[in-house]
C-alpha cells in the first residue's frame, strides 16, 4: 500500500524497483504475526514501531487474515481475500482486530475482520476459507526464469524478506514491475502464516506506477484482493508479475500474479490505488 508506506518501490516511467541493501531493523515477520487473543473473536496485534510510521498496509492485511484463520478449522484454508483501507494507521501504535464469523458451511467458511486503531477502523476485510478438493487444474503459467542467486536486497520496512530484480524483458506499459521475493524466516508448515507471508508482500508496490509522471503519480491504496490457488512456500522464492489495467477519474487499478520458480501460479492480486497530482514545493 504505497500511500501508508514511506519507501515507494517504483517512480517515474521506468520499471525500476528500488531495493534497499541496508540492514533490516529489529523484529521478525513471525513476531508481527503473534496476535494476542483479548475477548472472543478479538485479537491484538502488539507488535509496534517506535517511530510513528504510516503503518504499511500488507501488515495490517496481513494481521487481519491471520486473526481471521485463528477461528476457522485447521482443514480450511484461505482462497481469497477482499480488504479496504479506510484510514491511515500508525505503526507506533498497537491494533485491535475483531472477527465476524458469517458463516460456517459444508464446505466453506466467511469471515469479516475489522483493524481498529484508537477506536476507529483503519481496514476492514472480507476472507474466504475452503477445504481443498480434488479437481482438474488448468490456467496459464508464469514464464520459467532461472531463480535469483548471489547478493540479495532487503525489502523496505518488511522484516524478514529479501529481494532481487529480475530482467525487464517487456515494454514498461505492459510489466511495469517484476521481482523476485522469498522470506527468510522459517516459516514452518503453517500454510496459514506462508499466505499470509504472501499476503505481507503482496501490498509492496504499485502497479500503475510505470504511469506515473512529474504532475501525477500513484498514491494511498483502497482496496486490495487476494485470490489463492496453490499451496505456497514463502520460504522458497516467490516471482511477482505486475500489470496495469486502468487509470481514470483519479484512481488506477493494477493486478499481478505470483508464481513459484517452476512457473506455477500460486496466487493473483488485484489493486485500486488513489492516482493523484504531485504535491509541489
Amino acid at each position: 500500500m504505497p500511500g501508508m508506506c514511506p519507501h515507494p518501490l517504483i517512480g517515474g516511467s521506468m520499471p525500476e524497483v528500488q531495493f534497499s541493501h541496508a540492514a533490516p531493523m529489529d523484529g521478525s515477520f513471525t513476531e508481527m504475526m503473534s496476535l494476542e487473543e483479548i475477548d472472543t473473536n478479538i485479537y491484538r496485534a502488539g507488535y509496534v514501531f517506535e517511530e510513528p510510521y504510516a503503518l504499511y498496509g500488507g501488515q495490517v492485511a496481513a494481521q487481519s487474515l491471520m486473526a481471521a484463520g485463528l477461528t476457522v478449522d485447521d482443514d480450511r484454508a484461505p482462497h481469497s481475500l477482499h480488504g479496504y483501507f479506510l484510514r491511515p494507521g500508525n505503526a507506533a501504535k498497537p491494533t485491535v482486530l475483531q472477527v465476524f464469523r458469517d458463516r460456517d458451511g459444508r464446505s466453506f467458511s466467511a469471515r469479516r475482520v475489522v483493524a481498529l486503531q484508537e477506536g476507529k477502523v483503519i481496514f476492514s476485510m472480507s476472507a474466504s476459507f475452503a477445504h481443498p478438493v480434488e479437481s482438474p487444474e488448468y490456467g496459464d503459467r508464469l514464464p520459467v526464469e532461472e531463480a535469483p542467486k548471489g547478493t540479495h536486497s532487503t525489502l523496505p520496512r518488511m522484516f524478514g524478506f529479501e529481494a532481487r530484480t529480475t530482467e525487464q524483458v517487456y515494454d514498461a506499459k505492459d510489466y511495469p514491475l517484476r521481482f523476485w521475493a522469498r522470506c527468510t524466516e522459517d516459516l514452518g508448515d503453517s500454510q496459514l502464516l506462508h499466505q499470509c507471508a504472501l499476503t505481507y508482500l503482496s501490498d509492496i508496490s504499485s502497479g500503475v506506477g510505470a504511469y506515473n509522471t512529474e504532475d501525477f503519480r500513484s498514491d494511498a491504496s483502497l482496496d486490495h484482493v487476494v485470490w489463492f490457488h496453490r499451496e505456497i512456500d514463502m520460504n522458497g522464492w516467490v516471482l511477482m508479475d505486475l500489470h496495469p489495467e486502468a487509470v481514470t477519474h483519479g484512481r488506477g487499478l493494477y493486478r499481478g500474479r505470483l508464481g513459484d520458480e517452476n512457473g506455477e501460479h500460486l496466487a493473483t492480486i488485484a489493486q485500486e490505488t488513489l492516482f493523484r497530482p504531485t504535491k509541489k514545493d
